[in-house]
């Protein structure tokens, strides 16, 4: 087999937790309008079918930073294609509340770790100019399993086969299983490890290069040894030490911005926000594949883009667009327009806004950047305390949404939505550090440094160009 396809299925297969978590996360909207037919559910047990599989994310990304510096990135994603395949099976043969509700959070478990442990695999074999494109081809394919997921309710949405939608995760789950059996260990564990020159057969396979592997292994052979050297455990006194706060709080300013612009309340609640402005659940279900179709389009360009424009550029655009989006919601819906093509239309284009400024922004910058920020020795166990707290906030919205819709209505929560989207684009602009085209031994000895701004300013491409420098 040619190199260049031997590299081309690291990416795929590597990445393909993502349509895991994608199908996952995006199958419940439709299937949720059909589970309350069989299974009796009040409103309350509704929130936590959709939550449960949040619930299960937390614990699985707390358990990912240790279990993927003792087992590797590899083995840990095999692990949990076996926990997605045991929580999916559960799922769809569940008879009662509680166990729909307790499959549903082990396939969260599969879903936290994968959201963990997929994105530090692809960063730590990609190489740094081609970082943020590959990194973020598990964005890609999240949006791939998501679209997947609305087009396989709208399918079986006659037949109201709730149980077929969520067990056709199964799928994807064994080809994941089968595939990263033939794929290589993370070089940068390897190294970790004392595995030198399977590292150097990993990165020469992966650059196609003897040259440019040694000397990439060289330098994460100094920045291992120089994190050695100053190693301690990871502790929360630790993270809010003076040389690791700057960095922990710009990580989790990133997972919390990314939950609370409000993207959760179109994935988990599109067909429901549809329905209360007069569509059928039919005609919401075939609206929400068009959004998952949106969705998955605009993560092309971003793809493109990440590592020609950089992350923040990306970001703030995202960020005004997501901006302009609740604002058209929020007015639409409390001007006070009845039923109608006017008021649909409105809607279905502020989604639409909404979705492609996120798709080209933070879905996909988020992953990129949240490895890229800590040390290699912390950087597995850092990115699951974040990853662990993303899941938290996605939790949060997912519960706490329904309650507020029904007490203050949409137009204000979209108000809300609006004001957090502005307080993400000023976030970015002044306190998140520009990482595009940098090696990861770069931004780490810059970050520990307290000096982002100023390699951000030397590193940048002129504003007219694209940059984030402000």
């Amino acid at each position: 087999m040619p190199a260049r396809i031997k590299n081309a299925l690291i990416w795929v297969f590597g990445a393909l937790g993502g349509i895991l978590w994608g199908y996952d996360t995006g199958v419940i909207s439709g299937a949720m309008l059909f589970i309350k037919n069989d299974i009796a559910l009040t409103p309350l047990l509704e929130g936590l079918v959709v939550s449960g599989l949040l619930v299960g994310a937390m614990l699985g990304a707390g358990l990912s930073g240790r279990l993927s510096d003792s087992w590797g990135r590899r083995r840990l994603i095999l692990a949990a294609s076996g926990v997605f395949i045991l929580g999916t099976l559960g799922a769809s043969f569940a008879f009662d509340p509680a166990s729909l509700i307790a499959f549903r959070c082990v396939i969260g478990i599969g879903v936290g770790i994968a959201s963990v442990v997929v994105p530090l695999y692809l960063t730590e074999l990609a190489p740094k100019q081609l970082r943020g494109g590959l990194t973020s081809l598990m964005q890609l394919l999240v949006t791939v399993g998501i679209f997947v997921a609305y087009v396989t309710d709208y399918l079986l949405a006659d037949a109201e086969a709730w149980r077929w939608m969520i067990g056709l995760g199964v799928v994807p789950a064994a080809i994941l299983a089968l595939g990263i059996l033939t794929q290589p260990e993370s070089p940068r564990w390897l190294v970790g490890k004392g595995r030198t020159d399977e590292a150097r057969t990993v990165l020469t396979r992966l650059r196609g290069d003897a040259g440019a592997a040694g000397e990439e292994l060289a330098e994460i052979e100094r920045a291992e040894r120089t994190e050695r050297e100053r190693s301690e455990p990871l502790t929360v006194r630790r993270l809010l030490s003076p040389r690791l706060r700057p960095v922990f709080v710009v990580g989790m300013l990133l997972v919390l911005f990314q939950n609370f612009v409000g993207i959760n309340t179109i994935i988990y609640y599109a067909p429901t926000l549809l329905t209360d402005i007069g569509f059928g659940s039919n005609g919401a279900i075939l609206a929400n594949v068009g959004i998952g179709l949106l969705n998955m389009l605009m993560t092309l360009p971003a793809m493109r883009l990440i590592d020609r424009k950089g992350r923040k550029p990306l970001l703030l655009f995202g960020a005004l667009g997501m901006c302009a989006a609740m604002v058209l919601l929020a007015v639409t819906n409390l001007s006070g327009l009845g039923y109608g093509a006017l008021l649909s239309v409105l809607t279905l284009g502020g989604i639409a806004l909404y979705i492609a400024s996120f798709a080209i922004s933070w879905g996909p910058v988020q992953w990129v950047m949240l490895p890229e920020l800590f040390p290699m020795r912390i950087r597995a166990a850092a990115v699951s305390l974040c990853v662990l707290f993303n899941w938290l906030f996605n939790m949060i919205v997912a519960l706490v949404f329904p309650s507020l819709l029904h007490a203050w209505g949409a137009g204000i929560n979209f108000l809300f939505f609006a004001g957090t989207t502005l307080l993400a684009f000023l976030f970015v602009q002044r306190l998140l550090p520009e990482t595009k085209g940098r090696s990861l031994e770069e931004i780490e000895q810059d970050l520990l440094r307290g000096r982002p701004a100023r390699r951000e300013a030397e590193g940048s491409v002129p504003v007219s160009s694209g940059s984030a420098s402000h």
